[in-house]
């Protein structure tokens, strides 16, 4: 089940995900291998997989979300921002702000467009609104992207 996201600035519908297609079979694969490991995690990755728009990289927008990209948000309950940069497993580095993919923030906000609001649950099964506020509009060093 894709409990993650709910709503989209209250209109009862998930904002629009889009992904690059130089991800996505890297993305699949995360999928397999967790689904043994972490089911849930696993279901709602493949859950914004199934709905996302895929795009060639070239074409993937500077505001939205993606593996790399460094991102701003806010989350709504505690007024708090964070900016983190979503990565593959194998690259995520939480003091340096590298947050994995396979996680349910990395996972909430992969795909996302700046502006965009959505629910999501926490590990802790709390239900969050979060905002993204900010896309940095150049990939990371080498070495974080897609491959």
């Amino acid at each position: 089940m894709n409990k993650q996201r709910s709503t989209s600035r209250g209109t009862g519908r998930r904002p629009r995900v889009v992904i690059s297609a130089d991800c996505l079979g890297r993305l699949e694969a995360l999928v397999e291998g967790a689904i043994q490991r972490n089911p849930d995690l696993a279901d709602r990755l493949l859950g914004e997989i199934g709905r996302a728009r895929i795009v060639p990289a070239a074409k993937l927008p500077q505001n939205v979300v993606a593996i790399g990209r460094a991102v701003t948000y806010r989350d709504e309950t505690t007024g708090q921002e964070m900016t983190v940069t979503p990565v593959f497993p194998e690259d995520a580095d939480i003091a340096r702000g590298r947050i994995s993919i396979l996680t349910p923030i990395g996972i909430a906000l992969i795909g996302l467009a700046e502006g965009a609001s959505l629910h999501w649950d926490t590990r802790d099964g709390e239900r969050r609104v979060l905002t993204v506020l900010h896309v940095a509009s150049q990939d990371a060093p080498e070495g974080l992207e897609a491959q």
